[in-house]
């Protein structure tokens, strides 16, 4: 019998999606990230003292988590991209000391969804330079997440697409519907009431934690639920004014093939 095309690739049986901040890692990286770049910008501690009250004012008076966040992006304005980057990398391996930044269930059904050849996607509202030596530490095979606005290699200041809400269910729609992937044999992973659209966006939702938001919805009164990050525990929650952007131990580096979108 004659061989009338190349045989397609079957689509995976599935994709597994998961917020980072407080699901998949125990701190929220947004704030972390940028006292950690304006120290390493040579900037006073009260630059930073002074950005978390704008933030926090922001939120107080009612404006909109998008609108909250662009603010947030703002205090990159003409900072060099690849100097971020490498700052995302430093603050990456301080935040690995201790082995405290992962939760360790969340962990564990990453691991077991790599391991059974599903995609695994990390979906957040931070920032590339915080998420992609996370990306690369676990072997995610994408990262969709905020993206800021650059121009001649600096940051303008600007965002270019925000990952919070109902962003985050287009982006599950986008990435199945562009591999074939039925979203009925996904899953999905969230901490907070932002993530309600993505969780919804799949067959297989989980809650991580106990955000009254996620309690109280009644569709997700019967999805399962791992533990989050405990109340009470300054060590690992940090106040976070812009939101998500959204065995605890260090993980030996994944291979293959990973695609960064964003």
């Amino acid at each position: 019998m004659g061989v009338t095309g190349a045989a397609r690739t079957p689509a995976p049986a599935g994709a597994a999606f998961f917020d980072v901040d407080e699901t998949l890692i125990a701190i929220q990286s947004m704030p972390r990230f940028l006292r950690h770049h304006f120290a390493a910008s040579g900037r006073p501690s009260s630059a930073f003292a002074d950005a978390v009250a704008e933030l926090r004012a922001l939120a107080a008076r009612g404006v909109p988590r998008a609108e909250v966040s662009q603010a947030y992006y703002r205090h990159f304005a003409g900072s060099d991209v690849k100097e971020v980057a490498e700052q995302g990398r430093d603050w990456f391996a301080s935040e690995l000391v201790g082995d405290r930044l992962f939760l360790p269930q969340t962990l564990r059904a990453f691991r077991e969804h790599a391991d059974s050849g599903r995609p695994t996607v990390l979906v957040s509202g931070s920032l590339p330079p915080c998420l992609h030596p996370l990306a690369e530490l676990l072997g995610a095979t994408a990262v969709i997440c905020a993206e800021p606005e650059e121009a001649e290699g600096r940051y303008t200041g600007g965002l270019v697409r925000a990952m919070i809400g109902p962003d985050k269910a287009d982006a599950v729609l986008r990435f199945t519907r562009e591999r074939g992937i039925r979203r009925a044999d996904c899953h999905a992973y969230g901490d907070h009431g932002s993530d309600l659209p993505m969780l919804r966006a799949v067959g297989h939702p989980v809650v991580v934690g106990d955000d009254p938001t996620l309690r109280d919805a009644p569709d997700a009164a019967a999805w399962p639920r791992l533990p989050g990050v405990a109340s009470g525990r300054p060590d690992q929650r940090d106040s976070d004014p812009v939101g998500r952007a959204e065995d605890c131990g260090r993980i030996p580096p994944a291979g293959g093939p990973r695609t960064c979108q964003g």
